[in-house]
């Protein structure tokens, strides 16, 4: 499914650290958790007293990014599907945009926001002007969709004069979950408050301002009323999507030498890509065989099997088995076919061989992950990329992989079927 291009947006007559406006209250009636159960003549139903055979899609997953005012990024949304590549030349923000979901992802596992932003000045708008205060920002956000509907997550980072958050808000069915405000400059805290509907409608209490305040909510609510265990419902959606994240760029130059046996965990460079096929090959052989299948199409000559070899010095290496006898080390391989290897094995693995913060009290049912790769296409040829989309879009159909990725040129995957091509321009 090809989408019209994108625009990066234009500049906003609010500051990026203008937190959004309105106060917080309870549901209305029409916006209630009831409104989402399928049923007769419900929103998933096909007609009056009619189920759709189509079930909703419950695993939690981002749906939208929301750039307010991100390096050159203002007041851009861009929708995010299954299989997602943003298209554009250099300067386009294609990386950025990447930067920003990381970003996300990370702070949504809980990491400080200086860990997340050493560089926070280099993310403020060019063109932005500080305030009164002599403050200046950014503004992100994303959708997470899943059980619980769509759940928005908009975020307020102060840069200048210090690195804080200065504003949160989590929203469902346009119902205020949680917020927070930066109320006094001089204290290392916002004020935030979120939906209780109970006796008192919310309640409020202090968070640090050097973390999400989202993944925090699960300490801090009792979940006693219908509201507080919607807020909880929602921050889980909004946490595992996040967390779910997989950054991705295949490094050739440190695959072709063999490596220590170890956790057989894949590391975001798939430096270690030898030690991960010791391990899932032996562990999973349907999934290592649509792995060969997969390099068939990504590798030149002939391909029976992907071997590790154990050497003595207790190290491994990976080897093509062209199947008349002779075996070919990934070290003779050219860099778009290393590449290609690497991101095969990342679709067609999972979480649980991937070096990420998956939650593990969440069924995987309830999940998915989304594997982010800035510059998808580089050092393939056309064969190698439109194999490698192809791959990314059968897993994407099962539901349990996503990918979003950046090329400079997407005309080659417009149509197919399944990728969303976003288009930005400089």
């Amino acid at each position: 499914m090809a989408v019209p291009s994108v625009p990066t947006g234009s500049p906003s007559a609010s500051g990026p650290l203008e937190p959004p406006s309105g106060p917080l209250g309870p549901p209305s009636a029409a916006a209630g958790r009831a409104s989402r159960v399928p049923g007769p003549g419900g929103p998933f139903a096909g007609g009056t007293g009619e189920r759709s055979p189509v079930p909703p899609d419950v695993r939690a997953r981002v749906t939208e990014l929301r750039l307010s005012a991100f390096a050159g990024h203002r007041r851009a949304a861009f929708p995010l599907g299954a299989v997602t590549l943003f298209a554009g030349p250099s300067g386009s923000g294609k990386s950025t945009a990447l930067a920003a979901y990381e970003a996300l992802a990370r702070l949504g596992g809980g990491a400080q926001l200086a860990e997340v932003f050493p560089d926070p000045v280099a993310w403020v708008p060019e063109r932005a002007r500080p305030d009164a205060q002599r403050r200046r920002g950014f503004r992100i956000g994303c959708t997470a969709d899943g059980a619980e509907g769509p759940v928005r997550l908009d975020v307020a980072v102060q840069a200048e004069p210090e690195l804080r958050i200065v504003g949160e808000r989590l929203t469902a069915d346009g119902v205020v979950l949680l917020e927070t405000a930066l109320r006094d400059p001089g204290r290392r805290a916002v004020q935030a408050a979120w939906h209780t509907a109970g006796a008192s409608p919310v309640t409020r209490a202090p968070l640090p301002d050097d973390r999400l305040g989202t993944p925090l909510l699960p300490l801090r609510v009792a979940g006693k009323t219908d509201g507080q265990r919607r807020v909880l419902a929602a921050t889980e959606q909004m946490v595992v999507a996040l967390r779910s994240v997989f950054p991705c760029d295949p490094r050739p130059e440190r695959m072709r030498a063999p490596v220590p046996t170890g956790s057989g965990r894949l590391l975001t460079g798939c430096d270690n890509l030898a030690d991960v096929l010791w391990r899932t090959r032996s562990e999973c052989g349907r999934r290592h065989a649509l792995l060969v299948e997969a390099l068939r199409g990504g590798c030149a000559g002939p391909v029976s099997d992907l071997v590790p070899e154990p050497l003595a010095d207790g190290t491994v290496r990976a080897l093509l088995d062209r199947g008349d006898g002779l075996r070919t080390e990934l070290a003779r391989l050219g860099d778009g076919e290393l590449r290609y290897v690497a991101l095969a094995l990342v679709l067609l693995t999972g979480p649980g061989v991937l070096a990420v913060d998956t939650p593990g009290e969440v069924p995987d049912a309830l999940r998915t992950l989304t594997v982010l790769t800035d510059g998808f296409d580089r050092g393939l040829d056309p064969a190698q990329r439109r194999a490698l989309l192809a791959t990314a879009a059968r897993m994407g159909e099962r539901g349990h992989i996503r990918c979003v990725g950046a090329v400079s040129d997407a005309t080659w995957a417009l149509g197919t079927e399944g990728v969303t091509v976003v288009h930005l321009r400089p």
